[in-house]
């Protein structure tokens, strides 16, 4: 274990891959919160509790611990494979994220150009 991973007090790195922006996050905020205070407007918070799927992310690489989450949202098989609620998620080392569902219009802006964009 890295003493990044170990240091309470560390703020780590949270990158979102689909618009190559980045916050920072204590280990003990869920990422809801921190992206929240990123500035932009109309991020859902939904329940904050797990149970409204609104915050549904796809954790792509990084530690992190999760508290429970609604299997009405979250699989088991999606929770394994990363697809987790970022009001549920407390970062444990850097990470690397992309945003989807619900989430994803309100961070991810039409004008955002995509890789396969032709304009």
């Amino acid at each position: 274990m890295t003493d990044a991973v170990r240091d309470e007090a560390q703020n780590f790195v949270i990158t979102i891959e689909n618009t190559g922006e980045s916050f920072k996050c204590q280990p003990d905020r869920h990422l809801l919160s921190a992206m929240s205070r990123m500035g932009k407007k109309g991020i859902p918070s939904g329940c904050q509790g797990g149970g409204c799927g609104v915050c549904k992310i796809q954790i792509n690489s990084g530690v992190y611990d999760t508290k429970k989450m609604s299997r009405a949202h979250v699989s088991a098989d999606e929770e394994a494979s990363g697809s987790v609620l970022a009001c549920r998620v407390f970062p444990r080392s850097d990470l690397s994220l992309s945003v989807i569902g619900k989430l994803q219009k309100n961070i991810v802006k039409k004008s955002t150009k995509t890789p396969w964009s032709t304009s």
